[in-house]
């Protein structure tokens, strides 16, 4: 029951989102381990880019973005991360973000896949960061679709919240939840109250398993943020060129810390996305895909690259 109403709060943000391509066609698959089955979702043909969802979400909120990516004459594939959407059946086990940048890997081998495009949204950009350290001659490029768990500090509406005894992620009323829509989008959608309450209700239902994942995934964003410093002293290899995407009104990760973040990366290009919040996917499509692409397409970027998108 509780993936069902996941699916139906994820279909209701979705509508945000529609897909510019009328004749996609979006396939779906799966890859089975000895700890679960993996599922992903993939559209198009040619060189490939793989997106990766953030912290409690699934693949179903790349729909657009895969499609526009498609369209362009890419292959573009969107897995569940394991522990997440349909691919929840995982033990606890798979939930620090080292393990899933290995899991990652493994799918990676398995579905045949060469060099590609990676790419991620919060949870899912710093999970594809430490994909790109591990494994530098597997990634062409890097993007952030918007800001990246542990890049910056919380947002004050995040730690104002967390002062206040509230996790914000993790909603446990209709005021919670309406907190989490404020914090995640620049305009929240509306949102009928039926999937309000079930939504609420799962969370109530799993509190102590979706507390256990939140911390889990922190402390691993902490200390992979650590290790990435540690990283810069050695001279690692020199990151891929990178694409940051940051909504101007992301209330997690506040657009203040765009620039010091893309000082610390060589090669990368800031794009900041206004009316936008910390799902650029979701919230404005047709701009993510048209500034994906053009970092796709464009010529390698500087590291001063900073582009400021037209308001609506």
């Amino acid at each position: 029951m509780s993936f069902l109403r996941r699916t139906i709060l994820l279909w209701s943000l979705v509508w945000l989102a529609p897909s510019a391509a009328a004749d996609c066609t979006i396939r779906t698959g799966a890859v089975y381990f000895e700890d679960g089955t993996l599922h992903y979702r993939e559209a198009g043909a040619g060189p490939t880019v793989v997106l990766l969802h953030g912290l409690f979400a699934q693949k179903e909120q790349w729909d657009a973005l895969l499609c526009e990516l498609a369209a362009s004459g890419r292959r573009a594939l969107a897995p569940d991360l394991p522990g997440y959407g349909e691919s929840r059946d995982f033990p606890l086990a798979v939930y620090p973000l080292e393990f899933q940048a290995e899991r990652l890997h493994t799918l990676i081998l398995e579905l045949g896949l060469d060099r590609l495009d990676l790419a991620g949204n919060s949870m899912g950009g710093t999970i594809a960061a430490e994909y790109a350290a591990r494994y530098p001659d597997r990634v062409r490029t890097l993007a952030f679709i918007g800001a990246p768990l542990g890049a910056v500090d919380w947002s004050e509406g995040v730690r104002s919240a967390i002062r206040d005894g509230i996790n914000p992620f993790i909603p446990l009323d209709r005021d919670q939840f309406a907190l989490e829509m404020r914090l995640l989008f620049a305009e929240p959608p509306e949102i009928p109250d039926s999937i309000v309450e079930a939504s609420v209700a799962e969370y109530r239902e799993r509190q102590l398993h979706y507390r256990q994942v939140w911390d889990i995934v922190n402390l691993d964003a902490d200390l992979l943020r650590m290790q990435s410093d540690a990283r810069r002293h050695h001279r690692p290899p020199p990151p891929p060129p990178t694409l940051i995407l940051w909504g101007e009104r992301d209330g997690i990760f506040e657009v203040s810390g765009a620039q010091p973040f893309q000082a610390r990366r060589p090669r990368s290009r800031l794009e900041i996305l206004p009316e936008t919040g910390h799902l650029p996917m979701l919230e404005r499509p047709a701009e993510t895909a048209a500034a994906y692409r053009r970092f796709l397409d464009g010529p390698e970027p500087t590291g001063r690259d900073i582009h400021r998108g037209q308001s609506r």
